[in-house]
């Protein structure tokens, strides 16, 4: 490229770098003005204040109850309620439970340092629950020692009650009756057995009877 080219390639630059406006300049567009009122300033927004106080443990190992709970978490902070949800009928554990501590900052350490923490081979699940989700009823009869059904005494109630003799003949009845298709099986699966007499079928009345008074 020659010297009048190199010329002329610089005019060209000049010229086109004319036709757009410089920033710092006092005529620039009117695209490029600042707003009125000068920057505006943002409001700072303060961070949400924690006040869960409720915490859901879950995969609560076997063994891991009431007492072991409260005597392993106290090393935190003071504990209001403790409560681990038990089966009705039999009293187990159904291994999960909630914890509710009196210091909010102290429930959030704990969600944080127990979730996912190996304890008797399970990965225990440690949440904390929003006041707004906690239900009214969740703390109802947490300090009630469970005292599970004992259904062997009842059935055995039940069994050597007092009968009547009518109640007495429709036992005997259906005793009779299970007998007998016991005895059909036998027989249609080819068995050569002979099934002993039901005691008692015979007798009229057994020794424990109620007798109407007239």
């Amino acid at each position: 490229m020659g010297a009048k080219a190199r010329k002329a390639s610089k005019k060209a630059i000049k010229k086109a770098s004319s036709q757009f406006p410089n920033s710092d300049s006092k005529t620039a567009s009117a695209d490029f003005l600042p707003l009125e009122g000068g920057p505006r300033e943002i409001p700072e927004t303060k961070p949400l204040q924690n006040n869960a106080t409720v915490l859901y443990v879950g995969r609560i190992p076997h063994g891991f109850y009431e007492k072991e709970m409260e005597a392993y978490f106290q090393q935190f902070g003071a504990i209001k309620r403790l409560r681990i949800a038990r089966n009705k009928k039999t009293g187990r554990s159904k291994h999960f439970g909630f914890i509710e501590f009196e210091n909010p900052q102290v429930a959030e350490v704990v969600a944080d340092c127990m979730h996912n923490y190996l304890l008797f081979e399970h990965l225990l699940q440690v949440h904390l629950i929003p006041p707004e989700h906690v239900h009214p009823k969740l703390w109802r009869g947490f300090n009630y020692k469970f005292k599970p059904v004992d259904y062997v005494q009842i059935e055995r109630k039940r069994h050597n009650k007092v009968r009547t003799l009518e109640e007495h003949k429709k036992l005997v009845e259906k005793i009779i009756k299970r007998d007998t298709k016991r005895r059909k099986r036998i027989e249609a699966a080819g068995i050569d057995y002979e099934c002993p007499e039901i005691v008692g079928s015979g007798q009229s009345a057994p020794k424990k009877i109620k007798f109407d008074e007239d």
